[in-house]
């Protein structure tokens, strides 16, 4: 269970950068679900973890990636918003993974 929060950042941001390519609306749609339910899983692991900071963080993912009601940011600054939180995801992903190691 420890990888548990690494693997959904890499899903997540997986899932992100594929908004680059052409998709069908359904997966934007999809994705929105998704990435609040990964997020809210992060950031409930962030706060058991007693990192605030980063929880707030993901909170704030949550609150933009909501699917109830949709923030028309338009496809290239969505884009954008994509990439910089995949890189985010991979970046803590790998920070932790070999923080933990050694």
């Amino acid at each position: 269970m420890n990888n548990f929060p690494n693997t959904v950042k890499l899903i997540l941001a997986i899932a992100l950068l594929l908004c680059l390519a052409d998709m069908p609306y359904g997966y934007y749609q999809f994705l929105r679900v998704a990435a609040c339910v990964g997020f809210g899983i992060l950031a409930f692991t962030a706060f058991e973890d007693k990192k605030q900071g980063e929880g707030i963080l993901l909170i704030v993912l949550i609150l933009l990636f909501q699917p109830l009601e949709k923030i028309a940011l338009g496809r290239t600054l969505w884009n954008i918003v994509d990439v910089v939180v995949a890189i985010y995801l991979l970046g803590s992903a790998f920070v932790n993974t070999s923080t933990k190691k050694s």
